[in-house]
């Protein structure tokens, strides 16, 4: 894949797999810690978020990055009050920190405070636009639990959980 190319999974309709596109991300992100490496219990959440990105179609640039976590709570049963907790629990939320620390390590911080502070304002419109089409969802993509969609196609995900009104 060339530097310029966007990943396989980005593509709204992208056939590969949920695991071939996990693949493909750690591929894509060689200096990303590969939560499949280390311990489960405190892997799971950065596995999940890792996963996220696939389902979601997003990359990791800042635009999809800060896209990714409210789609997150509003299209899966990971919710905000999920996230809260999480960042409280000693087990867990050293893997979050572990995330930032990644993308500190990949652009350093000023690059990262900077990007927020510039692509919030765009992102703004979509979120709003996000956050209506999500009212009334009754079908929640598993966040914790995505290891039954490992096999079957993004496509086929995305069409049940009613994502592609989300995905560029």
């Amino acid at each position: 894949m060339s530097q310029h190319s966007r990943p396989l999974y980005t593509n709204r309709n992208s056939t590969q797999t949920l695991r071939q596109g996990l693949e493909e991300y750690y591929v894509v992100n060689p200096n990303f810690t590969d939560p499949r490496k280390l311990p489960p219990e405190f892997a799971k959440i950065l596995l999940a978020h890792d996963v996220s990105h696939i389902v979601y179609g997003c990359d990791t640039g800042m635009y999809d990055e800060l896209k990714i976590l409210p789609l997150t709570w509003w299209t899966s049963n990971y919710k905000f009050r999920d996230h809260l907790r999480t960042l409280k629990d000693p087990i867990i939320s050293p893997a979050i920190k572990l995330m930032y620390n990644d993308l500190i390590k990949e652009h350093g911080v000023i690059w990262l405070y900077t990007s927020i502070f510039f692509v919030l304002p765009q992102l703004l419109p979509e979120l709003i636009s996000m956050w209506r089409k999500s009212r009334q969802r009754e079908r929640f993509v598993p966040f914790l639990e995505f290891e039954p969609l490992l096999d079957r196609s993004l496509l086929e995900i995305r069409q049940e959980f009613d994502l592609l009104p989300f995905i560029r």
